[in-house]
């Protein structure tokens, strides 16, 4: 029998548990093939799990769906500095740096949050398609494509964002397989709301999404000329996010909670 390695389940972007987004958290000792990653978080069937080598000072970091490796996700970095400090394997009071697809993600901690700072992506305006309407059953006020190759509406009002009941088979394969969907918050207690859908991904709504908002924020930036944020992701399980804009860089804050410590016996 191999020798087990621990895995964790940890919901991202709130204190409650089954709440969030939740992620699978695999600590190796040394880099594993694909093609086992690509097995284990299919096994997890989880949106998100990552796998994290450590590296000297750093730690390598790499982010599997269910059908495929993506460059970076917000939720499951968060979900994996939370289990380095909550071990003690990281200090709180250190720095974490992860080696990404996308580059190096610098994670701190403050409290019971945690601040990890993205790239912030562009976004190019595009024209709305005659068929976008029956993908996601309503009009949106305005249309982009983000610098990370995701689709990007903006809706009149957070009603409309909530209400929205897309077909998922149509988006898969329609080339608008990865969106972002954001409207102004109606709750006084938040900036803006958003909701994340990705069929072409295999995950047809993401419950909170951290990578979205390296979009989001430079867009509600250039809306209000603000740079700081709460966000809220109003999918089923919901979660709160705390965002800034720093120069090119996003700033995304959020809590979490460790919910399933295992072995992998493979």
């Amino acid at each position: 029998m191999s020798t087990p390695r621990t895995i964790y389940q940890v919901d991202a972007f709130t204190t409650e548990p089954f709440k969030g987004n939740p992620a699978g958290v695999c600590i190796l000792n040394n880099e594993m093939p694909e093609e086992w990653m690509q097995n284990v978080s299919a096994e997890m069937n989880l949106s998100e799990t990552s796998f994290i080598i450590p590296e000297k000072e750093v730690f390598k970091i790499r982010f599997f769906t269910p059908e495929a490796e993506i460059p970076l996700c917000g939720h499951a970095t968060l979900s994996s500095a939370h289990i380095l400090y909550e071990t003690g394997i990281t200090g709180r009071e250190k720095e974490i740096t992860f080696l990404s697809k996308v580059g190096e993600l610098k994670i701190r901690s403050s409290g019971s949050w945690i601040t990890m700072n993205f790239p912030a992506y562009g976004l190019e305006p595009i024209e709305i398609p005659d068929l976008f309407e029956s993908i996601i059953g309503i009009r949106p006020a305005e249309l982009y494509k983000t610098g990370h190759g995701w689709t990007f509406v903006l809706l009149n009002s957070e009603n409309e964002v909530r209400g929205l009941k897309p077909d998922f088979k149509m988006m898969k394969y329609s080339g608008f397989g990865d969106m972002i969907v954001t409207a102004l918050s109606s709750d006084k207690n938040f900036d803006f709301c958003v909701r994340c859908f990705a069929p072409a991904l295999g995950i047809d709504e993401d419950p909170v999404t951290g990578s979205a908002h390296c979009a989001l924020v430079p867009f509600w930036h250039n809306k209000t000329g603000r740079s700081e944020f709460v966000s809220h992701q109003v999918s089923k399980r919901g979660g709160v996010l705390k965002v800034a804009l720093k120069g090119d860089r996003v700033e995304i804050s959020g809590q979490a909670k460790t919910i399933i410590n295992g072995q992998l016996f493979v």
